[in-house]
């Protein structure tokens, strides 16, 4: 199994939760250990389900079906496994249950977004002739995938310019009226996205467009250096994407 690129080995039901429903989509899953056996998780709409996987001396019980062994039962991801999660007894009718459809396996070698956010470190005592510069100490943080802040976009229809506060979060890049708004505007969907680049826009700086199907998006950032960082998470989510749909398609064990 280790072999296996969506095998992610003693990882916890928490954290395999979190993953998933982080930076994963619907239809994404992974192979983990749980005591005595392994354990598919899969995300499903707005939730994860986790199968277990059922050992009795050489066979494997996985969904009501046998296997003699693991590589027999990994020939079956081999396709796109439809699995039930039922809610009732298994007498009950089918449409009681909740089906996943395991499309996207989730690999356990992800790159790291190439984006970091400034903190600043202040000591809870300090002498009395502290510098600031005494006070703060500069370090790095993740940013977990994700970014917010605020960004001048260009209209649709009238081509106006007007700043919008920006939250990207796993695929979902949603603007605001404001930051303190609660409902964004609305939600640009980055599985869609077929490319971004930086460009030059008349009386904009730092700017760069993101292409879809239907219309290429427009946005200048607040300085050089805030582009960058959109930039650099943004094309991050869309390599990933390109990615998991390379994988998806294949299929490869």
């Amino acid at each position: 199994m280790d072999s296996l690129d969506w095998y992610h080995g003693n990882m916890s039901r928490h954290i395999a939760e979190a993953l998933l429903m982080a930076n994963g989509r619907e239809g994404s899953f992974l192979l983990r250990d749980v005591p005595g056996t392994q354990c598919v998780s899969v995300r499903g709409q707005d939730a994860v389900k986790h199968f277990k996987m059922e050992r009795k001396g050489s066979k494997i019980t996985f969904a009501h079906s046998e296997f003699d062994s693991v590589s027999q039962l990994l020939q079956v991801f081999a396709n796109q496994v439809i699995l039930c999660s039922q809610t009732g007894s298994l007498s009950k009718n089918f449409e009681q249950g909740t089906f996943l459809i395991l499309k996207h396996p989730y690999p356990k070698q992800v790159e790291e977004p190439d984006s970091y956010d400034e903190t600043m470190m202040l000591h809870s005592t300090f002498r009395d002739n502290a510098t600031l510069e005494d006070l703060k100490r500069q370090t790095k943080a993740v940013a977990l995938a994700s970014k917010s802040g605020y960004l001048t976009k260009q209209g649709g229809n009238v081509k106006n310019w007007k700043l919008r506060w920006f939250v990207l979060l796993r695929n979902e890049f949603s603007y605001f009226e404001s930051r303190s708004s609660v409902k964004p505007i609305r939600t640009i969907n980055l599985e869609e996205c077929e490319k971004m680049e930086t460009c030059e826009l008349p009386g904009k700086s730092n700017c760069f467009k993101l292409s879809f199907p239907e219309r290429t998006w427009y946005f200048s950032a607040n300085s050089e250096e805030d582009l960058g960082d959109w930039v650099s998470i943004i094309q991050w989510k869309l390599n990933q994407n390109q990615s998991q749909e390379q994988k998806s398609n294949k299929f490869i064990f």
